[in-house]
């Protein structure tokens, strides 16, 4: 039995609308993307596939579905119909939903046969969704996105690279053997106002767990190590978390 007919039939059997299901399941797997609690948003979400295995792991959270076709209804999740280009659809995005825990996207063009331009067209839809991403994502969320194998795929991985903690490349068994489609994965959206080797003063507020000093730079939380509450620092950054920093003392 051939692959397609394998996640075919067994999308069929178990109630899925798209054997594409089980690509988000082996992300998920791989890649550990969904806890329970967590908003996520699915752009181009049709026929609603992933939505129903994101709505299953995430439990007590919340699913939004995007796409210009409309998605028949599922239990537990909210669809907009429209275009993640459109303001308005981003400006829904941005309000009703706030910041999203994870961002997915399994949009791929309309296949005309030429691989380089298939290809460069799965990369404009992977950069909008990236986009999209940038502007929702709460600090450690996480981003995937379908492109197509080819010349601009490093120059794509490397500006996710930028803004995640790390980014990882993932080839779900369910994707057809004879597919040139990948996942990329963004881990961990990086979005501190510092960077390793930044140097500054910082005023130590609180006295953490292990005895490090906490300091706060723009809201963001650096852990200083021999630093008592009530001083101020001279601090050199030496590593960014999504969500906390680590700085050792100067003076």
């Amino acid at each position: 039995m051939s692959g397609r007919d394998e996640y075919y039939n067994k999308a069929k059997q178990q109630g899925y609308r798209s054997r594409s299901a089980y690509k988000l399941q082996q992300l998920d797997e791989t890649a550990d993307l969904f806890d329970d609690g967590d908003t996520v948003i699915d752009l181009g979400a049709a026929p609603g596939g992933w939505l129903q295995v994101a709505a299953e792991r995430v439990g007590t959270g919340r699913v939004v579905g995007v796409d210009r076709q409309r998605i028949d209804s599922l239990d537990g999740v909210e669809t907009v119909r429209g275009d993640l280009t459109d303001e308005d659809v981003q400006a829904y995005l941005a309000e009703r939903v706030g910041e999203a825990d994870v961002v997915l996207s399994d949009m791929a063009p309309n296949m005309t046969g030429e691989y380089d331009l298939d290809h460069a067209r799965s990369v404009y839809l992977a950069r909008q969704a990236f986009d999209v991403a940038l502007d929702v994502l709460a600090p450690g969320g996480d981003f995937v996105a379908k492109v197509f194998d080819g010349r601009d795929l490093d120059a794509l991985e490397a500006d996710i690279d930028t803004e995640f903690e790390y980014v990882q490349t993932v080839r779900p068994d369910a994707s057809r053997d004879e597919s040139s489609e990948l996942y990329l994965v963004g881990k961990g959206r990086m979005t501190a106002p510092v960077e390793p080797g930044d140097e500054l003063v910082v005023a130590i507020t609180e006295t953490g767990d292990e005895g490090d000093g906490i300091a706060t730079v723009e809201g963001y939380t650096l852990f200083v190590r021999d630093a008592d509450e009530g001083e101020e620092v001279e601090v050199r950054i030496e590593d960014v978390k999504p969500r906390f920093g680590f700085a050792d003392r100067l003076d």
